[in-house]
């Protein structure tokens, strides 16, 4: 009997020494891999990435159960972690807010999010109905908050179905809607314009496709399926932007969508008789009964309003760059944006970079090494503390810290990344209301 007894506890502590190592080297690799996460928040800290610039996840640590599931369906490096069997933001300002986090999240601790607790975000007022305080004019994706393509897809098509509901009496020479943005909001919105049987015309300041436009070619822009009206599923997952691009056109053919781009609106007029004066840059006026606003949150790029900056060798994106060779471009500015076409520009042309400020920040780990190794080996130059002062027909004129005499730079092209300025007053001359929100949480509607 006190063998058996003997042989029991023998087993009984083997299981108990073989569970304890087992949980004690799990234990012991959970803290480690906590540890390498609570290093890269605190690089974050250092190098301005860890406070979200824009759409960003929102983690609600009651809810999280630690699955990582986030953190592995999440296209982008180093934008979440786990610390302590909790998911943590680390360089919140790369986010691009597709949401692969959100939709991944096995028990929705993941929210989407705008604004900070101490930095606010001008939002305009809408309602269930994308209706905003001023009747008959709608707002649909990024300008609303919702910059993810697959939820500003859905409510370009519910802001129409919402018009549709209310749909105002048909008149003369008046269109139903007039939709305003050709980026995924404006698209799915022409398009169930068209399956509702509503007059439309969609007006684009820019190029088919939005700020999806301005993105460089191989960026991945929705990690999830969706619906589009009169088409169906789109089943592509880790979509880049020439495929997004290539299906927008592929349906704007197919249903034969009327979408005027290069042409910018410049004022919304409500007119007495219920209806909509819309006013752009090429003098052409449409009468409507409703409008759409799908266009993006950083509205016209911010100018420097300096002598020259009018010239046709100015430009604010860019596009197509292996078309620019044997060229001397400045390029102005010091964000991602900025380093990412001095990168691709570098090789066929002779690039200087002027930015404002004594070092960069916020830039993402690949952009700042890529761009301290061109330093290093001399393919770009780049002029901190400069201020660029004056754009002539062959040269600029550039201020710099180091003197006080301005340097004269040979130059046949100028490339400006200042930002974008929000619409606020261009939807405040319309009548919209606007409100500064902090950690404002998206909801889908």
């Amino acid at each position: 009997m006190n063998e058996v007894l003997i042989e029991e506890i023998v087993i009984y502590g083997t299981v108990f020494l073989i569970c304890f190592i087992t949980i004690f080297f799990y234990l012991r690799k959970k803290r480690v891999k906590s540890m390498v996460v609570e290093k890269k928040v605190a690089i974050a800290k250092e190098e301005g990435l860890y406070e979200p610039v824009s759409l960003h996840p929102y983690i609600d640590l009651n809810i999280c159960i630690g699955s990582a599931a986030c953190v592995a369906d999440c296209p982008e490096k180093d934008i979440l972690g786990i610390v302590n069997g909790k998911a943590t933001v680390i360089q919140t300002s790369n986010c691009v807010g597709h949401g692969a986090c959100f939709h991944a999240c096995p028990v929705e601790a993941i929210s989407l999010s705008i604004g900070t607790e101490t930095r606010g975000v001008d939002l305009p007022h809408i309602n269930q109905n994308f209706e905003t305080n001023n009747k008959g004019i709608y707002i649909a994706g990024e300008l609303g908050g919702m910059g993810l393509i697959k939820n500003s897809v859905e409510q370009g098509q519910q802001a129409i179905e919402s018009i549709v509901k209310n749909k105002k009496p048909s008149k003369e020479n008046v269109i139903d809607v007039v939709i305003i943005g050709a980026g995924p909001a404006g698209i799915s919105a022409s398009l169930a314009a068209k399956k509702y049987g509503l007059s439309s015309i969609t007006l684009e300041q820019d190029s088919l496709g939005g700020t999806v436009y301005t993105f460089p070619r191989k960026k991945i822009v929705m990690t999830a399926p969706m619906d589009l009206p009169l088409y169906g599923k789109v089943k592509l997952f880790e979509t880049s932007k020439d495929e997004l691009l290539q299906l927008w056109k592929k349906v704007i053919a197919a249903h034969d969508l009327k979408i005027v781009e290069n042409t910018k609106v410049e004022i919304i007029i409500p007119s007495e008789n219920d209806t909509f004066k819309v006013m752009t840059n090429t003098d052409e006026e449409y009468i409507c009964n409703n409008v759409l606003l799908s266009i993006g949150r950083r509205g016209s790029p911010r100018k420097l309003n300096v002598l020259g900056e009018d010239s046709e060798k100015v430009a604010y994106r860019l596009i197509e760059s292996e078309r620019i060779q044997n060229q001397n471009i400045i390029v102005v500015g010091g964000g991602d944006s900025a380093i990412e076409s001095v990168l691709l520009l570098k090789d066929a042309n002779k690039v200087t970079l002027s930015y404002r400020s004594d070092k960069f920040s916020r830039l993402k780990p690949k952009n700042r090494i890529k761009i301290n190794e061109a330093i290093e080996s001399k393919m770009v130059e780049v002029l901190l503390n400069s201020n660029l002062i004056s754009i002539n027909e062959k040269n600029v004129i550039i201020n710099t810290a180091e003197s006080e005499i301005p340097m004269e730079i040979e130059n046949d092209l100028v490339y400006i990344f200042a930002g974008g300025e929000l619409p606020t007053a261009f939807l405040q001359k319309a009548g919209v209301e606007i409100s500064k929100r902090f950690n404002y949480i998206m909801k889908k509607h």
